[in-house]
């Protein structure tokens, strides 16, 4: 009998009946677009961050733009972001027509280089976007040290819902943050994204820009004595509104964060101990003053040391039912950068370094131990 092939996704969302359920009531009552179930699921998630305000938006994409532009960003300001993460990151800065301004990273943490900070720091410089990659949050408070007191800290926490910095939980930590529910991160909503901040004049001002720049939202007008009255438009604003179909499985997956994370840590310790034999793979690195979100567990191949490239043992673990990717790439080597600002992959090293030899093996809330304890076998076997 031939044996069935393997076939361990890289990443899968748990979803199931609750959420099926939960989407229900926003099609029976034909509430579709931002509303109750989007203000609910809002209020639970600034409350699991410990922070003020929380505003539901279509991605982490949008939600980051948001947060610039309602900083006030624009033509001429600088903000300083990582050379390793996904190209979001460096892009929205461009949509706001400043100027993103590339720090290498630490190849050990994939996080910023803190100790470069500085020297990136000019008095154009508006804010640095600190990305917590992979779930790992960034130290903050040496961030906020090497940093001039009017430069805005703003967290991509896109792959950190659930993870914190000595007890404070990711999106309470800069000056604003935004998260991502697209489905490869620990809780989905499909597309999406959540933005957080406690400054309540910030937040009041993207809650008006995410929705056309409308005085007031469609919930309130429409609940209010004269919904027939269209709103006062005041601010440049964009359609970034959340569906409340998106909202009610939010919900429902937000309750399942905390589980999600504790059991994607079981695993990852798991990985750590069963891995670190392998001369040729480094595991991830861990922190105490950190709860580490996992939303991947991303190794590292040491070129010096592997048996192969790490793409060929990329291409035999697909070949095994075993899906990796890299950890994400490096931004200033990718084609529309590397032209635009006449980069070479050697400007960041540490980036170029984790660009080439990072790994990510599956790590998610679907996987059972079988597969865990395969994913094991099959690298310990790679020659």
């Amino acid at each position: 009998m031939t044996q069935q092939k393997r076939n361990i996704a890289i990443s899968l969302p748990l979803t199931g009946e609750e959420e099926w359920q939960a989407a229900r009531e926003p099609l029976m009552t034909g509430w579709l677009t931002q509303g109750p179930k989007v203000a609910a699921f809002e209020k639970a998630f600034a409350e699991r961050h410990q922070v003020q305000h929380a505003l539901a938006v279509t991605s982490c994409t949008t939600g980051l733009h948001l947060a610039l532009a309602g900083l006030g960003i624009g033509p001429g300001d600088e903000v300083i972001v990582p050379a390793f993460t996904w190209v979001a990151t460096a892009n929205v800065v461009l949509y706001c027509n400043a100027t993103p301004v590339f720090v290498d990273v630490d190849p050990q943490t994939y996080n910023l280089d803190i100790v470069q900070i500085a020297s990136k720091v000019t008095d154009k410089t508006k804010a640095v976007i600190a990305v917590h990659l992979f779930g790992r949050c960034v130290d903050i408070d040496a961030l906020r040290a090497a940093l001039p007191g009017h430069v805005k800290i703003i967290e991509d926490a896109a792959c950190a819902a659930g993870s914190d910095w000595k007890g404070r939980p990711a999106g309470s930590l800069g000056d604003v943050a935004v998260f991502s529910f697209h489905p490869r991160k620990s809780v989905t909503t499909g597309e999406g994204g959540m933005v957080t901040t406690n400054d309540s004049v910030l937040a009041e001002v993207m809650d008006q820009m995410r929705n056309h720049g409308a005085s007031v939202s469609e919930e309130q007008r429409h609940r209010g004595p004269r919904p027939y009255l269209l709103p006062d438009f005041n601010l440049l604003g964009f359609n970034y509104r959340m569906t409340d179909l998106q909202g009610a499985v939010g919900l429902v997956q937000l309750s399942k964060l905390d589980k999600f994370i504790d059991e994607r840590s079981r695993w990852a310790d798991y990985y750590n101990n069963a891995l670190r034999d392998i001369p040729w793979l480094r595991t991830p690195k861990t922190d105490n003053a950190c709860r580490h979100g996992w939303q991947a567990y991303v190794t590292y191949v040491d070129a010096t040391k592997a048996p192969r490239p790490r793409n060929d043992i990329m291409q035999h673990l697909m070949d095994m039912g075993i899906a990796t990717r890299p950890g994400t790439h490096a931004v200033h080597m990718l084609g529309y950068y590397r032209d635009r600002f006449d980069l070479k992959p050697t400007d960041f090293p540490g980036a170029q370094d984790c660009n080439d030899n990072t790994m990510a093996i599956p790590l998610h809330n679907r996987m059972t131990e079988e597969d865990y304890h395969y994913v094991v076998e099959t690298l310990k076997a790679v020659a």
